[in-house]
């Protein structure tokens, strides 16, 4: 077996920094919402956190984008990439989606099924990678995809217990529906953001893309507010405890983290590493849960850790090469 090649795994001077940040915040993400439940349910509206979390990550980028630049540039970049700003609206539209429907996913599920069933979108971005980048991947990259797949779904079946199958199978209904939608939009979202970083937005500075991003998000999920009934009385009703909260307050400030990180990941690496970091979300997320929360670690959990494990040991042989511009 072959030595790992780090300089294609990690090509940059920060990758490495970068991967493992995005994967502890992905763990704490789904910790903490878990944490802030109340016997399965949420005492705030879920859209709203969404949406201060959308306008935290808005501040973040404008800020960190005048550090280096005039405020008044930023509106001239903003007006000569204009069309940027309306592509921008696809990838927005699929994560506000994907946004709410994580708050949907973890009141049914526990964070390490939850984690689990989201691997479901390994092999569909390895295929939608292909048809975007027209980068065909190896039998061994497609070997590590399907085993990194399977090890996932052995997490979900019952090889000794049958208390958890029970318990699991009650949820096999619209919340699976949920998922899969959830999963489609992770993977369109993530490649076609991708995408616009490396092509049509590939000379424009990653916080003015971040902005796009983020304006399109917020004119999103108050699109969601507006369906949902008056947008007034959501925030009314929304009471004290979205902004008193410090759990709450924690969750929107690990989200927006994990927003500036995740344009920092796509652009210095791509979607195909980007799914093994959240497969090995499952790993740290099952010890987490097992340590905060109780949630056993079952014989299928640890086998599906060290198939998992495998197929990134496989997988980082012979890494996808980043495609640094498609302009």
């Amino acid at each position: 077996m072959s030595m790992i090649n780090w300089s294609e795994l990690f090509p940059g001077k920060w990758s490495a920094v970068i991967f493992f940040l995005y994967i502890t915040l992905f763990v704490n993400q789904g910790i903490i919402i878990k944490w802030s439940q109340d016997k399965g349910e949420y005492n705030y509206n879920i859209v709203i956190v969404v949406l201060m979390t959308e306008v935290l990550k808005l501040l973040s980028s404008v800020v960190l984008y005048c550090k280096e630049n005039a405020f008044k540039s930023l509106f001239q970049e903003i007006f000569k990439y204009r069309k940027v700003l309306l592509l921008y609206m696809v990838p927005s539209s699929l994560y506000c989606l994907y946004n709410n429907l994580s708050f949907v996913n973890l009141a049914a599920f526990d964070p390490p099924t939850y984690f689990l069933l989201l691997q479901l979108r390994v092999v569909i971005t390895g295929i939608i990678f292909q048809i975007v980048f027209k980068k065909k991947l190896s039998s061994k990259q497609w070997i590590a995809l399907i085993l990194l797949t399977l090890g996932c779904m052995i997490k979900h079946l019952n090889l000794d217990y049958n208390n958890a199958f029970s318990q699991t199978t009650l949820h096999l209904n619209i919340n699976i529906v949920f998922i899969f939608i959830q999963t489609i939009c992770s993977c369109l979202a993530g490649v076609y953001n991708e995408y616009l970083l490396k092509g049509e937005a590939a000379n424009v500075n990653i916080f003015v893309q971040n902005v796009f991003m983020y304006v399109d998000s917020i004119l999103c999920n108050v699109a969601v507010l507006l369906v949902q009934g008056h947008l007034i009385e959501a925030f009314d009703n929304a009471g004290s405890s979205i902004f008193m909260d410090p759990k709450v307050i924690l969750i929107m400030c690990n989200n927006a983290a994990i927003g500036i990180v995740t344009s920092f990941f796509l652009k210095n690496l791509n979607s195909i590493v980007k799914t093994f970091a959240s497969a090995l979300e499952l790993v740290f997320t099952a010890v987490f849960c097992w340590i905060l929360f109780g949630i056993p670690i079952y014989l299928n959990t640890a086998l599906a850790i060290a198939i998992v494990s495998f197929a990134v040991i496989l997988y980082s042989q012979n890494p996808v090469q980043n495609v640094k511009s498609l302009v």
